[in-house]
């Protein structure tokens, strides 16, 4: 049994099925095929380093990001950006 049974994340990122993979973040679900989860990956590992955070702070204190092809845009104030970038590490570091 776990602890965390009863708690309802704002972002999440599970794993359907080989290759496949939904995000959800808040109330919307996305499904994501792998590459569109390492290109994921790699802008949001570009939005959060040192230099751009500070930017993002200094002046508009949220990003817009196209997620699974363009498909889905997505509004992401830091601190959801940085809970995006918590999850995503953690879904790599678990293989």
């Amino acid at each position: 049994m776990s602890i965390f049974a009863d708690i309802k994340f704002n972002i999440q990122l599970e794993k359907i099925s080989f290759c496949n993979y939904r995000l959800t973040i808040d109330d919307k679900k996305m499904k994501l095929t792998f590459p569109q989860l390492l290109q994921l990956r790699n802008k949001v590992n570009e939005l959060t380093t040192e230099d751009k955070l500070e930017s993002l702070i200094n002046n508009e204190n949220f990003v817009l990001l196209f997620i699974s092809d363009r498909k889905h845009l997505v509004f992401l104030e830091i601190p959801k950006l940085l809970d995006l970038k918590e999850e995503i590490n953690y879904c790599f570091s678990s293989f």
